[in-house]
């Protein structure tokens, strides 16, 4: 008898207990990008764990501990290599576009985040000295202070390459909300401007690193416009590093006073230390931070050209030099330079 209790007890409490609280689903937060996703630090010469993807995913999964990081971000990607390939060899598929949408496409219903940068690696050589056919914003240390020649060449080298990023993004954008549909949050970037640490050089170089804000602005202008277009928004990492704020004085240790926004390059990136253009620890959780409101829906809708509406014409070295600010122009310039129409 008093066996028999037990076993009606036991299952009792079995019954009440009820069957065990089901793992959560997985889901997935899918990385795309250049070697700012990735995390690369130049002191390693590696990628390091504290990428704006690994602090997006670490303040993400705190509040949803089902959900997986996916990377497929690559070290020198250009906006044409990530579509068409031949740059990276990580891939199973033919190109970064390729994978991250194949691996979208086989877990419909479980991809909640999309985040992109590209861009960087394509205009990056219009502005340091490159002419438009070598350097990128992944091959280390570049000529510190070196805008070019002159500033008519760059404007050219940026509107050509300005008018492929808007080509290519629009085709990953495009390619990736079809693998993935409308219920992941979708978010590109703009990017802060390296070149501003030529300002420390003085002299002409103030008026070279005042000349590329321009160009920064213009891009700003293509991938938040581009992106609009397509269903994603933008974080807008070119404010968020006050990248036109020339006004100022900020103390920088060891250097002195500078304006703001070459403040923010020499504490974010390593640009004024290693001469490397590479966000530090410090500069991605600016961008992390930047992304966060838009993926959680805090920061309303997003994806309209914000704070690049002001961007415009290059500009010469001369207008430059004498006022930064100014010299900025009017979005209609940025429509007329980079064939964009609407915002």
């Amino acid at each position: 008898m008093a066996a028999a209790v037990g076993v009606i007890a036991a299952a009792g409490t079995l019954l009440s207990a009820g069957p065990a609280a089901a793992a959560p689903e997985t889901t997935y937060y899918v990385s795309l990008g250049d070697s700012l996703s990735t995390g690369y630090q130049p002191d390693s010469n590696t990628d390091e764990p504290i990428a704006y993807s690994d602090r997006i995913y670490a303040a993400l999964h705190a509040d949803d501990p089902g959900l997986e990081l996916k990377k497929f971000g690559c070290d020198g990607e250009t906006s044409v290599s990530m579509v068409e390939g031949g740059h990276c060899d990580q891939y199973q598929q033919q190109s970064q576009l390729d994978a991250a949408a194949a691996f979208i496409e086989a877990h419909p219903g479980r991809i909640a985040y999309v985040t992109n940068d590209i861009g960087a690696n394509d205009i990056f050589p219009c502005v340091s000295g490159g002419g438009g056919d070598s350097g990128s914003v992944d091959s280390g240390s570049v000529d510190s202070g070196s805008a070019g020649a002159s500033v008519l060449p760059m404007a050219g080298c940026v509107a050509e390459k300005l008018g492929v990023i808007r080509t290519n993004l629009a085709t990953i954008d495009s390619r990736i909300r079809e693998a993935g549909g409308d219920d992941p949050v979708y978010v590109g970037m703009t990017y802060y401007n390296p070149m501003l640490a030529s300002w420390l050089q003085g002299g002409m170089q103030r008026a070279l690193a005042g000349a590329t804000v321009p160009a920064d602005n213009l891009l700003s202008a293509v991938i938040t416009s581009t992106n609009s277009q397509h269903g994603w928004k933008t974080a807008d990492v070119t404010a968020a590093f006050d990248t036109n704020d020339f006004t100022g004085n900020v103390d920088l240790p060891g250097v002195g006073t500078v304006p703001t926004n070459v403040a923010r390059i020499c504490t974010w990136t390593w640009m004024c230390s290693l001469g490397d253009i590479h966000a530090n620890e410090a500069g991605h959780q600016v961008i992390a931070d930047t992304f966060m409101p838009l993926l959680t829906g805090e920061g309303g809708a997003g994806g309209s050209l914000g704070s690049t509406g002001s961007s415009g014409s290059l500009g010469s070295v001369g207008s430059v030099a004498d006022g930064p600010d100014g010299s900025v122009g009017s979005v209609g310039s940025v429509r007329a330079l980079t064939g964009m129409g609407g915002s």
